[in-house]
Protein backbone atom coordinates (compact mmCIF):
# COMPACT_ATOMS: atom_id res chain seq x y z
CA UNK A 1 0.00 0.00 0.00
CA UNK A 2 1.33 3.41 -0.93
CA UNK A 3 2.30 5.63 1.96
CA UNK A 4 -0.07 8.48 0.96
CA UNK A 5 -3.03 6.09 0.65
CA UNK A 6 -2.20 4.54 4.03
CA UNK A 7 -2.10 7.97 5.70
CA UNK A 8 -5.42 8.86 4.11
CA UNK A 9 -7.05 5.67 5.39
CA UNK A 10 -5.55 6.15 8.83
CA UNK A 11 -6.79 9.72 8.95
CA UNK A 12 -10.27 8.63 7.94
CA UNK A 13 -10.36 5.94 10.62
CA UNK A 14 -9.14 8.40 13.23
CA UNK A 15 -11.90 10.79 12.27
CA UNK A 16 -14.48 7.99 12.50
CA UNK A 17 -13.45 6.93 16.02
CA UNK A 18 -14.69 10.09 17.76
CA UNK A 19 -17.92 9.89 15.74
CA UNK A 20 -18.48 6.27 16.81
CA UNK A 21 -17.70 7.13 20.40
CA UNK A 22 -20.11 10.08 20.24
CA UNK A 23 -22.85 7.87 18.82
CA UNK A 24 -22.32 5.38 21.64
CA UNK A 25 -22.44 8.12 24.26
CA UNK A 26 -25.59 9.53 22.68
CA UNK A 27 -27.50 6.28 23.27
CA UNK A 28 -29.98 6.98 26.10
CA UNK A 29 -29.59 4.92 29.27
CA UNK A 30 -32.43 3.57 31.42
CA UNK A 31 -31.68 2.64 35.01
CA UNK A 32 -33.71 -0.42 36.07
CA UNK A 33 -33.90 -0.72 39.86
CA UNK A 34 -35.15 -4.17 40.87
CA UNK A 35 -35.74 -5.42 44.37
CA UNK A 36 -35.37 -9.15 43.77
CA UNK A 37 -33.19 -10.76 41.08
CA UNK A 38 -33.49 -11.02 37.27
CA UNK A 39 -34.18 -14.77 37.19
CA UNK A 40 -37.33 -14.35 39.32
CA UNK A 41 -38.96 -11.70 37.11
CA UNK A 42 -37.97 -12.86 33.61
CA UNK A 43 -41.53 -12.58 32.25
CA UNK A 44 -41.90 -9.03 33.56
CA UNK A 45 -38.59 -8.02 32.00
CA UNK A 46 -39.72 -9.40 28.65
CA UNK A 47 -42.93 -7.39 28.93
CA UNK A 48 -40.98 -4.23 29.80
CA UNK A 49 -38.75 -4.68 26.74
CA UNK A 50 -41.82 -5.27 24.58
CA UNK A 51 -43.20 -1.92 25.78
CA UNK A 52 -39.94 -0.23 24.84
CA UNK A 53 -40.12 -1.88 21.43
CA UNK A 54 -43.65 -0.55 20.96
CA UNK A 55 -42.18 2.97 21.13
CA UNK A 56 -39.29 2.19 18.79
CA UNK A 57 -36.56 1.29 21.28
CA UNK A 58 -34.58 -1.94 21.24
CA UNK A 59 -32.24 -2.67 24.12
CA UNK A 60 -28.63 -2.71 22.94
CA UNK A 61 -29.45 -1.05 19.62
CA UNK A 62 -30.78 2.43 20.34
CA UNK A 63 -31.21 2.31 24.13
CA UNK A 64 -29.10 0.88 26.94
CA UNK A 65 -30.54 -0.54 30.15
CA UNK A 66 -28.43 -0.71 33.30
CA UNK A 67 -29.84 -3.18 35.82
CA UNK A 68 -29.29 -3.01 39.55
CA UNK A 69 -30.82 -5.54 41.97
CA UNK A 70 -30.92 -5.23 45.72
CA UNK A 71 -31.64 -8.98 46.18
CA UNK A 72 -34.17 -8.19 48.90
CA UNK A 73 -31.80 -5.93 50.89
CA UNK A 74 -34.06 -2.88 51.23
CA UNK A 75 -31.32 -0.83 52.91
CA UNK A 76 -29.46 -0.75 49.56
CA UNK A 77 -32.22 0.95 47.59
CA UNK A 78 -31.05 4.47 48.39
CA UNK A 79 -27.48 3.57 47.44
CA UNK A 80 -28.53 2.05 44.10
CA UNK A 81 -30.80 4.99 43.30
CA UNK A 82 -27.93 7.39 44.04
CA UNK A 83 -25.75 5.44 41.60
CA UNK A 84 -28.24 6.08 38.81
CA UNK A 85 -28.25 9.78 39.68
CA UNK A 86 -24.46 9.92 39.48
CA UNK A 87 -24.58 8.18 36.09
CA UNK A 88 -27.20 10.68 34.94
CA UNK A 89 -29.45 8.04 33.41
CA UNK A 90 -32.31 9.30 31.23
CA UNK A 91 -35.06 7.39 33.10
CA UNK A 92 -35.30 5.27 36.24
CA UNK A 93 -37.71 2.31 36.13
CA UNK A 94 -38.70 0.52 39.34
CA UNK A 95 -41.52 -0.56 41.66
CA UNK A 96 -43.30 1.45 44.34
CA UNK A 97 -41.15 1.00 47.44
CA UNK A 98 -37.95 1.46 45.44
CA UNK A 99 -39.55 4.46 43.70
CA UNK A 100 -39.66 6.23 47.05
CA UNK A 101 -35.90 5.78 47.37
CA UNK A 102 -35.45 7.05 43.80
CA UNK A 103 -37.70 10.03 44.48
CA UNK A 104 -35.59 10.92 47.50
CA UNK A 105 -32.46 10.71 45.35
CA UNK A 106 -33.57 12.98 42.48
CA UNK A 107 -36.21 15.56 41.67
CA UNK A 108 -35.19 15.87 38.03
CA UNK A 109 -34.58 12.43 36.48
CA UNK A 110 -37.91 10.92 35.32
CA UNK A 111 -39.05 7.88 37.31
CA UNK A 112 -41.57 5.32 36.02
CA UNK A 113 -42.96 2.86 38.56
CA UNK A 114 -45.27 -0.12 39.01
CA UNK A 115 -47.31 0.32 42.20
CA UNK A 116 -49.25 -2.43 43.96
CA UNK A 117 -51.59 0.10 45.58
CA UNK A 118 -52.68 3.73 45.36
CA UNK A 119 -49.54 5.75 44.47
CA UNK A 120 -51.18 8.91 45.79
CA UNK A 121 -51.51 7.35 49.24
CA UNK A 122 -47.91 6.19 48.98
CA UNK A 123 -46.84 9.78 48.34
CA UNK A 124 -45.37 9.09 44.91
CA UNK A 125 -47.62 11.45 42.92
CA UNK A 126 -49.95 14.38 43.61
CA UNK A 127 -52.85 12.79 41.73
CA UNK A 128 -53.47 10.04 39.20
CA UNK A 129 -54.57 12.38 36.41
CA UNK A 130 -51.86 14.98 37.07
CA UNK A 131 -48.90 13.30 38.74
CA UNK A 132 -46.78 16.45 39.00
CA UNK A 133 -43.06 16.24 39.68
CA UNK A 134 -40.85 13.65 38.01
CA UNK A 135 -42.79 10.43 38.67
CA UNK A 136 -45.53 8.53 36.87
CA UNK A 137 -46.36 4.89 36.29
CA UNK A 138 -48.93 2.12 36.56
CA UNK A 139 -51.13 1.05 39.46
CA UNK A 140 -51.71 -2.71 39.22
CA UNK A 141 -54.04 -2.91 42.26
CA UNK A 142 -52.24 -5.96 43.64
CA UNK A 143 -52.89 -4.91 47.24
CA UNK A 144 -56.39 -3.58 46.65
CA UNK A 145 -58.18 -6.81 45.74
CA UNK A 146 -57.91 -8.55 49.10
CA UNK A 147 -61.66 -8.75 49.76
CA UNK A 148 -62.33 -10.17 46.29
CA UNK A 149 -59.68 -12.86 46.81
CA UNK A 150 -61.26 -13.87 50.11
CA UNK A 151 -64.66 -14.10 48.41
CA UNK A 152 -63.20 -16.40 45.75
CA UNK A 153 -61.49 -18.44 48.45
CA UNK A 154 -64.82 -18.84 50.27
CA UNK A 155 -66.45 -19.97 47.01
CA UNK A 156 -63.70 -22.53 46.44
CA UNK A 157 -63.52 -23.69 50.07
CA UNK A 158 -66.89 -22.93 51.69
CA UNK A 159 -66.01 -24.84 54.90
CA UNK A 160 -62.71 -22.99 55.50
CA UNK A 161 -62.68 -21.03 58.75
CA UNK A 162 -59.03 -20.51 59.70
CA UNK A 163 -56.88 -18.52 57.26
CA UNK A 164 -53.17 -17.80 57.68
CA UNK A 165 -52.16 -14.56 55.94
CA UNK A 166 -48.52 -14.28 54.90
CA UNK A 167 -47.18 -10.72 54.65
CA UNK A 168 -43.76 -9.18 54.18
CA UNK A 169 -43.44 -6.62 57.01
CA UNK A 170 -40.82 -4.70 55.01
CA UNK A 171 -43.01 -4.44 51.90
CA UNK A 172 -45.00 -1.35 50.92
CA UNK A 173 -48.35 -3.18 50.88
CA UNK A 174 -48.07 -4.91 54.28
CA UNK A 175 -50.17 -2.49 56.31
CA UNK A 176 -52.86 -2.20 53.65
CA UNK A 177 -53.07 -5.98 53.24
CA UNK A 178 -53.40 -6.61 56.97
CA UNK A 179 -56.05 -3.93 57.38
CA UNK A 180 -58.09 -5.03 54.38
CA UNK A 181 -57.90 -8.75 55.09
CA UNK A 182 -58.94 -8.34 58.72
CA UNK A 183 -61.91 -6.17 57.75
CA UNK A 184 -63.06 -8.56 55.02
CA UNK A 185 -62.51 -11.62 57.21
CA UNK A 186 -64.72 -10.22 59.98
CA UNK A 187 -67.55 -9.72 57.50
CA UNK A 188 -67.19 -13.34 56.33
CA UNK A 189 -66.78 -14.88 59.78
CA UNK A 190 -63.23 -16.07 59.12
CA UNK A 191 -60.48 -16.39 61.73
CA UNK A 192 -57.29 -14.69 60.53
CA UNK A 193 -53.74 -15.12 61.77
CA UNK A 194 -51.05 -12.82 60.35
CA UNK A 195 -47.69 -14.49 59.67
CA UNK A 196 -44.75 -12.23 58.83
CA UNK A 197 -41.76 -13.20 56.69
CA UNK A 198 -39.13 -11.32 54.69
CA UNK A 199 -36.45 -14.04 54.47
CA UNK A 200 -36.49 -17.62 53.23
CA UNK A 201 -35.93 -18.88 56.76
CA UNK A 202 -38.91 -16.88 58.02
CA UNK A 203 -41.08 -18.38 55.27
CA UNK A 204 -40.10 -21.85 56.51
CA UNK A 205 -40.98 -20.82 60.07
CA UNK A 206 -44.33 -19.35 58.95
CA UNK A 207 -45.39 -22.60 57.27
CA UNK A 208 -44.29 -24.62 60.29
CA UNK A 209 -46.47 -22.35 62.42
CA UNK A 210 -49.56 -22.60 60.22
CA UNK A 211 -49.18 -26.40 60.20
CA UNK A 212 -49.13 -26.48 64.02
CA UNK A 213 -52.15 -24.17 64.19
CA UNK A 214 -53.98 -26.33 61.63
CA UNK A 215 -55.11 -23.49 59.39
CA UNK A 216 -57.38 -24.40 56.52
CA UNK A 217 -55.51 -22.32 53.95
CA UNK A 218 -52.73 -19.78 53.48
CA UNK A 219 -53.38 -16.43 51.83
CA UNK A 220 -50.18 -14.91 50.38
CA UNK A 221 -50.07 -11.12 50.53
CA UNK A 222 -48.96 -9.05 47.55
CA UNK A 223 -45.20 -8.56 47.54
CA UNK A 224 -42.41 -9.04 44.97
CA UNK A 225 -40.40 -10.98 47.56
CA UNK A 226 -43.03 -13.70 47.70
CA UNK A 227 -43.16 -13.84 43.91
CA UNK A 228 -39.37 -14.33 43.90
CA UNK A 229 -39.77 -17.18 46.45
CA UNK A 230 -42.72 -18.80 44.67
CA UNK A 231 -41.06 -22.20 44.23
CA UNK A 232 -40.26 -22.35 47.95
CA UNK A 233 -43.84 -21.36 48.77
CA UNK A 234 -45.28 -24.02 46.45
CA UNK A 235 -43.01 -26.72 47.83
CA UNK A 236 -43.94 -25.87 51.42
CA UNK A 237 -47.66 -25.75 50.60
CA UNK A 238 -47.39 -29.20 49.00
CA UNK A 239 -45.34 -30.58 51.91
CA UNK A 240 -47.86 -29.36 54.49
CA UNK A 241 -50.84 -30.17 52.22
CA UNK A 242 -52.31 -26.70 52.61
CA UNK A 243 -54.21 -24.79 49.88
CA UNK A 244 -52.43 -21.55 48.94
CA UNK A 245 -53.99 -18.54 47.21
CA UNK A 246 -52.33 -15.32 46.07
CA UNK A 247 -52.61 -12.31 43.82
CA UNK A 248 -50.02 -13.34 41.20
CA UNK A 249 -50.38 -16.02 38.59
CA UNK A 250 -46.67 -16.89 38.85
CA UNK A 251 -47.31 -18.53 42.22
CA UNK A 252 -50.26 -20.51 40.86
CA UNK A 253 -48.24 -21.64 37.84
CA UNK A 254 -45.69 -23.41 40.06
CA UNK A 255 -48.20 -25.13 42.35
CA UNK A 256 -50.36 -22.58 44.17
CA UNK A 257 -54.07 -23.34 44.19
CA UNK A 258 -55.58 -20.10 42.92
CA UNK A 259 -54.75 -16.48 42.17
CA UNK A 260 -56.76 -13.41 41.32
CA UNK A 261 -55.23 -10.12 40.30
CA UNK A 262 -54.19 -7.90 37.48
CA UNK A 263 -52.02 -8.99 34.62
CA UNK A 264 -48.67 -7.85 36.05
CA UNK A 265 -46.83 -8.47 32.78
CA UNK A 266 -49.18 -6.07 31.00
CA UNK A 267 -48.42 -3.47 33.67
CA UNK A 268 -44.69 -3.82 32.99
CA UNK A 269 -45.33 -3.48 29.25
CA UNK A 270 -47.07 -0.18 29.98
CA UNK A 271 -44.05 0.90 32.01
CA UNK A 272 -41.85 0.16 29.00
CA UNK A 273 -44.16 2.28 26.82
CA UNK A 274 -44.00 5.18 29.27
CA UNK A 275 -40.21 4.94 29.51
CA UNK A 276 -40.00 5.05 25.70
CA UNK A 277 -42.34 8.04 25.51
CA UNK A 278 -40.22 9.90 28.05
CA UNK A 279 -37.09 9.17 26.02
CA UNK A 280 -38.90 10.80 23.10
CA UNK A 281 -39.53 13.95 25.11
CA UNK A 282 -42.70 13.40 27.15
CA UNK A 283 -42.72 14.74 30.73
CA UNK A 284 -43.76 12.48 33.64
CA UNK A 285 -45.97 15.25 35.00
CA UNK A 286 -48.00 15.11 31.77
CA UNK A 287 -48.42 11.32 31.74
CA UNK A 288 -51.34 10.22 33.97
CA UNK A 289 -50.83 7.21 36.22
CA UNK A 290 -52.41 4.28 34.39
CA UNK A 291 -54.90 2.02 36.12
CA UNK A 292 -54.66 -1.68 35.32
CA UNK A 293 -57.73 -2.96 33.49
CA UNK A 294 -56.88 -6.63 32.93
CA UNK A 295 -57.85 -8.91 35.82
CA UNK A 296 -57.46 -12.67 35.74
CA UNK A 297 -58.55 -15.64 37.82
CA UNK A 298 -56.17 -18.58 37.50
CA UNK A 299 -56.90 -21.99 39.06
CA UNK A 300 -54.44 -24.87 39.25
CA UNK A 301 -56.68 -27.91 38.79
CA UNK A 302 -53.78 -30.32 39.30
CA UNK A 303 -53.08 -28.80 42.73
CA UNK A 304 -56.79 -28.97 43.59
CA UNK A 305 -56.84 -32.70 42.81
CA UNK A 306 -53.71 -33.26 44.88
CA UNK A 307 -55.42 -31.52 47.82
CA UNK A 308 -58.64 -33.50 47.32
CA UNK A 309 -60.62 -30.38 46.49
CA UNK A 310 -63.44 -30.14 43.98
CA UNK A 311 -63.50 -26.81 42.18
CA UNK A 312 -67.12 -25.62 41.78
CA UNK A 313 -68.23 -25.58 38.11
CA UNK A 314 -69.28 -21.94 38.46
CA UNK A 315 -65.72 -21.02 39.49
CA UNK A 316 -64.22 -23.04 36.65
CA UNK A 317 -66.53 -21.28 34.21
CA UNK A 318 -65.42 -17.83 35.33
CA UNK A 319 -61.68 -18.66 35.46
CA UNK A 320 -59.50 -17.02 32.84
CA UNK A 321 -57.18 -20.00 32.92
CA UNK A 322 -57.32 -23.49 34.41
CA UNK A 323 -53.93 -25.15 34.73
CA UNK A 324 -54.13 -28.89 34.11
Amino acid sequence: MKRRKFITLLGGAAAAWPLAAHAQQAMPVIGFLGITSPDTVAERLRAFRLGLKDTGYLEGENVAVVYRWNEGEHDRLQELAAEFVRRQVAVIVTIANAARAAKAATATIPIVFVAAEDPVRLGLVASLARPGGNLTGVNVFTAELVAKRLELLRELMPTAKRVAVLVNPAGPAAETTMSDVESAARAMGLYIQILRANTSREIDAAFASLAREQHDTVFVGADPFFTSRRVQLANLAARHVVPMTSGTREITEVGGLMSYGTNIADGWRQVGVYAGRILRGAKPADLPVLQATKFELVINAQTARMLGLTVPPTLLATADEVIE
